[in-house]
This record gives structure tokens, sequence and C-alpha cells, in this order.
């Protein structure tokens, strides 16, 4: 899990990345890199769960993030994660 504390004051540039950097976290899940994201309802922090073998793995996908400059991450290593999963309920043929 990575802890991710972010700036008290969001500049003109951090916002503007904003978009890719949700278009890159979006990306990464598709790849099953990151398995959660969530933000702090007072934009304080970001948590986020990613799937990977080492410690080097994290910062180097850590680094795609277009606002890894403005970031202030922590990486805690979990034993597991566990969430509830989506289901989508069967189409009907009728």
């Amino acid at each position: 899990m990575i802890v991710v504390g972010l700036p008290d004051i969001f500049s003109p540039r951090f916002i503007s990345l904003i978009p890719e950097q949700r278009s890159v976290v979006n990306e990464m899940m598709n790849e099953g890199v990151i398995l959660s994201h969530a933000l702090a309802e007072d934009r304080s922090n970001l948590w986020i769960v990613m799937s990977a073998k080492n410690k080097s793995e994290v910062l180097k996908n850590i680094a795609r993030f277009p606002l890894v400059r403005y970031m202030k991450p922590q990486i805690k290593e979990l034993m597991f994660q566990q969430s509830a999963t989506f289901i989508l309920p069967e189409p009907s043929l009728n």
C-alpha cells in the first residue's frame, strides 16, 4: 500500500495534470498494477494498493504518475489485501 501525502494548496500546474494522472491510474488498473485507489475527502492523502514484486518495482510504477513530483509517498508492505468485488448481474436474453 502506498500512502501519498498531497500538497496543502494545489497549484494551477498540479490541477492541470489531474486528467493525465487519472488516465495513468486507469491504465495501471487495467494492467492489474493498481488494485485500488482512494482519495481522502479533504484531498490531503491518496491510498493506493499496488501489486508489485518488490519495493523497486513500486517506485518504478510511482514514477509513471504525472503528479509524482507533488507526492510524498510512503510504502507500506501488506500481508494481504481483501476487498469486495463488484459483479455485474447476468444479462437477460428476454
